[in-house]
């Protein structure tokens, strides 16, 4: 098992190891203490985990109710938001309590910004089932739900006490899910880690245990100096401007981690016409999204991109900070007027 410590403005263990779920109830009495639980979960991870997880817990001695949500992006909302509060509500939690997150990216945004409001906040505990969770979303406090405007424009930052990786749970996930998370992957090696690119080329899944801990102890680092994303964090934006854009074109039939892809794609192609990116280490990014079974070819124009990124949270009044690879390993914030964005795109695809 191998542990990251992240020190934002709480400090937590993220746990990475296999079958970790069976120990569960053990690593949340360390975490939280006694208290009363409610699991969140979606339809097809409570029917692989539940049990397990339920069961650690009880062998803990802890009292659990569960509120499960349908699979799939389309569940983060303020439809389900609402409901998992009434939930709570009607369910008598207290202050004293915790929500326990088990499952991919949109189970834990969902419960960690129910964790941020009920009560005005109570403890929450991620138990990431996806890659993309494990590696990104389920690590800093970033919660939100979608807006039929775009993705994630409502939400709070809520750090969980605990994050705990199972990697036995990732031998379920399709190839397409495991996909994903790869992007995510991908993108903390072009943000500033190239011997970790040269790694990936190897592939991915041989040293999951590593590669997972790697991401983690990268997003710890930007986490710790920028909390609330008005600095370096916004690295970690990178192809999600663009990506965020294509989920909304494809009204989220396009998964975030092939969006993701694409959108880096996109800007890297882009850096390269304005002379900052070379070639070639543009067609080593485009050659390891596919060798992790990911798409890099865009299927929308510029003017469909330029009209759904014009919603994106990133913008700020009339401009808006793209992040753009200057080499792989080697990026940094490029803030451009939102009415050239189109022509930037332009040149990315």
């Amino acid at each position: 098992m191998k542990t990251v410590k992240v020190n934002a403005s709480k400090s937590y263990n993220v746990l990475i190891g296999d079958r970790l779920l069976e120990r569960l109830g053990e690593y949340v009495n360390e975490a939280v203490g006694k208290c009363r639980l409610c699991i969140v979960t979606d339809d097809k991870v409570d029917a692989l985990y539940s049990e397990c997880a339920e069961r650690s817990l009880r062998s803990s001695g802890y009292e659990t109710e569960k509120f499960v949500i349908k699979n799939g992006e389309a569940s983060k909302n303020t439809t389900s938001l609402i409901a998992l509060l009434e939930f709570l509500a009607e369910n008598r939690f207290t202050r004293s309590d915790c929500i326990v997150a088990l499952g991919g990216g949109v189970v834990g945004d969902l419960s960690g910004f129910a964790a941020g409001v009920y009560l005005r906040g109570i403890r929450f505990i991620q138990a990431p089932t996806t890659l993309l969770a494990a590696v990104d979303s389920s690590v800093g406090g970033k919660t939100a739900v979608d807006l039929e405007a775009g993705k994630n424009l409502a939400g709070v930052f809520h750090q969980p006490s605990l994050v705990l990786c199972d990697t036995r749970t990732l031998d379920t996930l399709d190839e397409r899910i495991f996909s994903d998370g790869c992007a995510e992957v991908i993108k903390y090696a072009i943000i500033n880690d190239k011997p970790m690119f040269e790694r990936l080329k190897g592939g991915i899944k041989s040293d999951i245990e590593r590669v997972i801990a790697e991401c983690v102890a990268h997003k710890a680092e930007i986490v710790e100096k920028d909390e609330f994303d008005r600095g370096c964090r916004q690295l970690l934006n990178l192809g999600h401007t663009v990506g965020h854009a294509i989920e909304l074109c494809s009204g989220l039939t396009v998964s975030h981690g092939s969006a993701v892809a694409i959108g880096t794609v996109i800007i890297t192609r882009a850096s390269v016409a304005l002379g900052y990116t070379s070639e070639d280490e543009l067609c080593q990014i485009i050659s390891l999204f596919k060798s992790a079974g990911l798409p890099t070819d865009c299927p929308y124009s510029a003017e469909e991109l330029f009209s759904a990124a014009t919603a994106d949270k990133k913008r700020e009044g009339d401009s808006i900070t793209l992040i753009l690879p200057y080499g792989i390993g080697n990026c940094k914030p490029y803030k451009l007027p939102v009415s050239e964005l189109c022509k930037f795109i332009r040149k990315g695809l």
